[in-house]
Parts: C-alpha cells; structure tokens; sequence
C-alpha cells in the first residue's frame, strides 16, 4: 500500500451528517449506509463513528484507496464491507451481501485527493505525468490511448461535450497533429498543446487553459457520467422508506443529472387532469433542499477543493402515503430553502436548511470520496 498520497479533507462533513442522521438513527433496528466513492473514507468513518447501529457498504474502483480506506476503519471492521467496484455494481454488490435495502447512500463523485496528489497517475495537469487518469488502475483505457487513437471528430466530441470546452476542434486538430509527429505520452505536453490551441485573450482568464480537456478526457476514460446514469436510480430503488441519499457532485454535467433524477421521482406519474390522485402515483421522493447547496466561505477557505462542490439530498417516501406533501397543496408546504436564480423543478421540497445554493455553472474541481 505505501504511505498515503493526498491530502484528505471531507467536504461538507457536517452537513452531510446531518442530513444522513434521520435515516441511521433507528433504535429498533441495524442500519445500513451505502458510501458509493468511499475515497480515503473520511465521510464513512464520521458515519460509523456518529451510528454505532450502522453497518457500511464502502464501494471504490481505486484499490489503492481501498488499502487505505481498511486501514483507517479498522476500529469499525466488525461493521465494515468494503468492496472493490464501480458505482454503477451497486445493486449487483448488495445481491451479493444479502442487503434487499438500505438506508442511506452517500456520494462524493470526481476525483479524489489521493488522486490528484499522486504525481504517477495524470491526473493534475500541472505536473509532468504519463497520461493515464484511470481511476481504477487494473482496467480499462487510459488517457494515452484516447488521445493517440480516437478520430479528430471523437476527440472534438469528448472535450466539447465532457469538458464544455469552447475550441474543442481546435484543440483536437492540434492533438492530432502532435500525434503523426510522435505518440502523446505527457500530460505536461498535452496541457502545453491546450494552452497553444487557445487564443491568448481566452487564456487571460478562467484558470489553467487545460483544465477543461483534462476533465473531459478523465470522465471518458472513467465513463463517469455513465456509471452516475445507472447508479443513482439504482441507489434510490435500493431506499428503504425514509431512507436517505446525498449527492456531492463537482462540475454542472454531474449536478444536472442528479438534479433531473431526483425530479423526476419527487412528482406525481398519475395524469393532470384528474380530481384525485390514483394510487401510487404519487411521488416517491422528498427533495430536502430546493436547488444545489455550497460549501460556505470558511470551509473553502480551509479546504481549496470544496470550491465548486454542490449538495443535493432526497428522502425516500411511501407513494401510497396521503400524508405526504405532494405539489400544488399549498397548505403542506414547508418553508422552501434559497434556491439558485431560475432553479425550479416543480418538485415538493421539505426543508433541512441549506448554507448556500448554485446555479448550473460549469467547473472542474472534484473530490470523490475526500
């Protein structure tokens, strides 16, 4: 394993405990939480720590992590299973331990500090590394292949649409010249053709001018959005009632999918125009936060890379419960948090109150399981 990489520092620790809390504190039962990017599981050992009665399912991709990860929890091994899989084996990796359902899952998506502190695995375009940026580092494509293989038309394609990158073309036409000269293997050259391939008033502001390729040839190689495409239903099918799920995500690509998830669930399905709701097509989700929360100033103060973290939380609900707040019954309102300007899903939200709200602006920095 080695002496660990990275600085570990859980974003929005606190916040994330108290929105988890209601649904691991059963006294009549064991709980179980589900961390998704268990990371250095610095979130996982605040939970077990906070909930004797709690038995985690930690899941990472990154075995260096995981090595890690043991160490740490072993005051918590005898309620500890931690698995080596991606996000979106949730349901296969709770088959497996004989878990119908859970109650609360947390996810802390990105890449972790352990990740972008370790210089070998090319990640951080500001250090000379061979491009690999695979988080699990026994499978799969690198950054190298992708860059050195894919057509000029792919390329454009990754670095407009994963990194929303505005010369994505021009970035790719100069990626596949490099290329026919000699194959790609540096990130420190990669970052020096993306800085070339911007013009000079666009690199005057907005950070690293590499920062957007890199995100966007890390969430290629990964299939990040992909594997959160799969893995959020899943975590919310797997919901005991009253269960709960926190979602961190870091750039806008993440949070609109978690955003559109968690809407879709927190409406009714039954038809509009009928004077009463049908049975069980009322929601089966609580929003507990109208829009993306932030992490306040102090936090990114001491914590950097909690800048551009965003939090959503849900509530597992009965659909068939007449009890539930459901849109359009003013008088089962509760008192909406601040929201970001033009975030509205039309979704019934009960309060757990926010720090700090976002809108749908992009950005790179990350942090799974940190």
């Amino acid at each position: 394993m080695g002496e660990l990489r990275g600085t570990h520092v859980p974003v929005l620790l606190e916040r994330c405990l108290e929105l988890l809390a209601p649904a691991l504190d059963r006294p009549d039962r064991t709980t179980v939480y589900v961390d998704a990017t268990l990371g250095l599981a610095g979130h996982a050992a605040a939970v077990l720590a906070a909930h004797p009665r709690t038995v985690l399912v930690g899941l990472d991709r990154d075995t260096e992590a995981l090595a890690h990860a043991r160490v740490r929890l072993a005051p918590y091994a005898d309620r500890v299973h931690l698995v080596h899989a991606v996000y979106d084996e949730l349901t296969e990796v709770l088959a497996r331990l004989g878990y119908a359902e859970v109650d609360a899952v947390l996810f802390d998506l990105g890449v972790s500090s352990l990740q972008l502190d370790a210089p070998d695995r090319g990640f951080a375009y500001a250090r000379d590394a061979p491009l690999d940026m695979r988080m699990d580092q026994t499978t799969g494509i690198t950054a190298e292949e992708v860059v050195n293989t894919y057509s000029h038309g792919d390329l454009a394609r990754v670095l407009r649409v994963y990194g929303e990158e505005r010369f994505a073309s021009r970035i790719a036409s100069a990626i596949v010249r490099e290329r026919q000269r000699a194959r790609l293997t540096s990130s420190a050259r990669l970052a020096e053709l993306v800085r070339q391939s911007i013009p000079a008033p666009a690199r005057r502001t907005g950070g690293h001018p590499a920062k957007r390729t890199f995100q966007a040839l890390r969430i290629e190689v990964n299939r990040e959005l992909a594997a959160l495409e799969t893995a959020l239903p899943a975590a919310l099918d797997a919901l005991s009632v009253g269960g709960r799920v926190v979602v961190l995500s870091y750039h806008s690509l993440e949070d609109r999918i978690t955003k559109q998830v968690f809407a879709s669930r927190a409406r009714r399905t039954g038809p509009i125009d009928l004077p009463v709701e049908l049975p069980g097509s009322g929601p089966t989700l609580r929003l507990l936060s109208r829009g993306a929360e932030l992490p306040g100033e102090a936090e990114v103060a001491a914590n950097p890379r909690a800048a551009s973290a965003r939090l959503r939380a849900a509530e597992r609900i009965d659909p068939t419960d007449d009890r539930t707040p459901t849109t359009g019954r003013r008088a089962d309102r509760e008192r909406p948090g601040r929201t970001a300007a033009g975030e509205s899903d039309g979704s019934e939200v009960t309060h757990d109150p926010p720090r700090s709200s976002a809108d749908d602006r992009g950005s790179t920095r990350q942090g799974e399981g940190t």
